[in-house]
This record gives structure tokens, C-alpha cells and sequence, in this order.
């Protein structure tokens, strides 16, 4: 059995577990995922800065579990975080010459966030410069690979983050995105990205900063493996909504809503970007998927505001 091979492949929730209950340490995670970047990163280009303190911190992980000390829920687990948030005392150069050596004095609040619930920051991912385009390119570091066809592009800007996690060099992250830039990331390197409502997630600490109107888009979000994972990083770094304060509770206590009787509407074409047939006929396949756990809401075919695509 490839012990290697295995940890990388877990999930956050897994992992975090698997530290929990001493079935693996701190230490034997981040090595893990320390020989996977040596081996795979050259080719991929998606970690861009690894931090060097990241041993250290995983010993003192391994420290505070053995003296019996209370952990958060991502204690020990190693994650990334696009180049373009900060990170104290970790370079990150949003992909520009002009940051190519800028090392910020303090974390990001959700940084801050990730590192108060147990979360140990691997290293940085690449990103287009600026964040602007949706392939991740820059002059500093160079291009990043999609680890499914290194000839294509992770998609982009938060494209390094995607492509990492895709490839097990880490197991979830934080990335950034006003336009697609997690989401098609994710879509491009088939893993999970969320784009929280405005506001959930602080958005302080990103570089650029999107003011202005930018600022009714622009958000910091989980990218992972699994749902799972999204969900446990979400509760994590988001804050509570006036429900959840009202009611004592915070992101992390709020249950799960029956499905039944809910109405989703769904397309698979908005009339004017193309759409692949893979895409289209899943897309078709979705209201005729079972759900395992119970009765499915209703799927109702409908067409975006303002358009006349139908919703096939």
C-alpha cells in the first residue's frame, strides 16, 4: 500500500479525521503532499511559492494533538490559496512583476480564518496577472498546465489553485472569483469550486482590489475534491448570516433543507455561449437522476432573463 499515494488522494474531511483520531500525523500529510508536488509540480506549474515554515507548523500540529490540546476542524490538514490573497509572511504577486517580492504583513481574513481552525497554508497557486484572464499565464511565473492534458489550460484566474488540487498536490484551497475565475477553473480541471453570496466571505486582502461596482461580484471561495469539503471550508471561513446569529448558531450548525417541494429551474443553452454536446446531454440527464437520499425537488425547464434560447 502507498501510504503517499493515499493521504494525497483523501479528502479534506477525511484527512482531518484521520489527524483527529492519530491515525496519521500532521507530519506524515504534509510530506505526503511535499513529494507529490516534487514529482508532479515541474509539469504543472500550479504551486508557484511554497512556504517554508510548512514542516514546522505540521510538527507543532502533531505537538498540540499529542499534549491533548483542543483543535479546529481542519487541524493539521495542509491547503493552498491563490497568489493573488495574502498571506503573512508567504510572498504572493498576483502573477505581476510589480508584486513580484511583496510579502504582505498580515493574512487575508479568511487566510486568517483557514489557519484558526487548524488549517496549515502549503503554498501559493498561480494566476493570470492581475487576475484578469481565464487561462493563468503570467510574467513572473510563467503558464500553468491542466494536469488532465498538460497542452491545455487549467482555465483561469484562479487556474493554479484548480490544477493543484486536481493533481493531489493539495487537497483544497482558497480562490478568488468575480466573473468564472472559480468556477471555471473547477469545471476545466474537474473539481468543485463555490462562489459565495457577496458578502458572505470577507474579500479583504485581495490583490486586485475590486471596488466599485467589481465590488457586487467579487468574492473569496473554497475549491476542492468533494462537496464535502466545500461545505467544511465554507463554514469555515464564512460569516454567519442574521438567521444563523438569531438563532445562536453559526455557518457551521445550520442543517440541511428537505429537497422535497423545492422548484429549481435549470437550462443547458443561454442562446448566445456555445455549448458542447457532453455538456448539454448532462445537463438533459439531471432531472432524471435519482437522488439516494430522498424525494428530488422539482426541475423545471426554463430560460435565463431576457433570453429566447428554450431550455434545451
Amino acid at each position: 500500500m502507498n501510504l503517499d499515494s493515499n493521504l494525497t488522494k483523501e479528502s479534506c474531511v477525511e484527512l482531518a479525521n484521520l489527524i483527529r483520531t492519530r491515525a496519521v500525523s500532521p507530519v506524515e500529510v504534509v510530506e505526503a503532499h511535499l513529494r507529490r508536488i516534487d514529482q508532479i509540480n515541474p509539469r504543472l506549474n500550479a504551486i508557484v511559492t511554497l512556504a517554508p515554515d510548512i514542516l514546522d507548523k505540521a510538527r507543532a500540529a502533531a505537538a498540540d494533538l499529542m499534549g491533548g490540546r483542543e483543535v479546529g476542524p481542519l487541524h493539521g490538514v495542509p491547503l493552498t490559496v491563490k497568489d493573488t490573497i495574502d498571506t503573512e509572511g508567504l510572498r504572493s504577486t498576483s502573477g505581476s512583476r510589480l508584486r513580484a517580492h511583496d510579502v504582505p504583513d498580515r493574512d487575508a481574513s479568511a487566510v486568517a480564518r483557514l489557519k484558526a481552525a487548524g488549517g496549515i497554508i502549503l503554498g501559493k497557486t498561480n494566476t493570470p496577472e492581475m487576475a484578469i484572464s481565464y487561462e493563468t499565464d503570467n510574467p513572473v511565473f510563467g503558464r500553468t498546465n491542466n494536469p488532465h492534458d498538460l497542452d491545455r489550460t487549467p482555465g483561469g484566474s484562479s487556474g493554479g489553485e484548480a490544477a493543484a488540487i486536481a493533481a493531489c498536490l493539495s487537497p483544497a484551497g482558497l480562490g478568488s472569483d468575480l466573473s468564472g475565475s472559480i468556477r471555471i477553473p473547477a469545471h476545466f480541471c474537474g473539481i468543485v469550486g463555490l462562489k459565495p453570496t457577496v458578502g458572505r466571505v470577507p474579500a479583504d486582502g485581495h490583490i486586485p482590489d475590486a471596488g466599485g461596482l467589481l465590488s457586487l461580484g467579487e468574492c473569496l471561495g473554497p475549491m476542492a475534491r468533494t462537496v464535502a469539503d466545500l461545505s467544511l471550508l465554507f463554514r469555515v471561513i464564512a460569516d454567519a448570516t442574521q438567521f444563523e446569529m438569531s438563532n445562536r448558531g453559526s455557518a457551521s450548525d445550520v442543517g440541511v433543507t428537505p429537497l422535497r417541494g423545492l422548484r429549481v429551474a435549470w437550462y443547458a443553452s443561454d442562446g448566445v455561449a456555445p455549448v458542447t454536446d457532453e455538456t448539454r446531454a448532462a445537463i438533459r440527464a439531471v432531472p432524471i437522476v435519482s437522488i439516494p437520499r430522498g424525494p428530488a425537488p422539482v426541475l423545471i425547464p426554463q430560460c435565463p432573463p431576457r433570453s429566447s434560447c428554450g431550455a434545451a
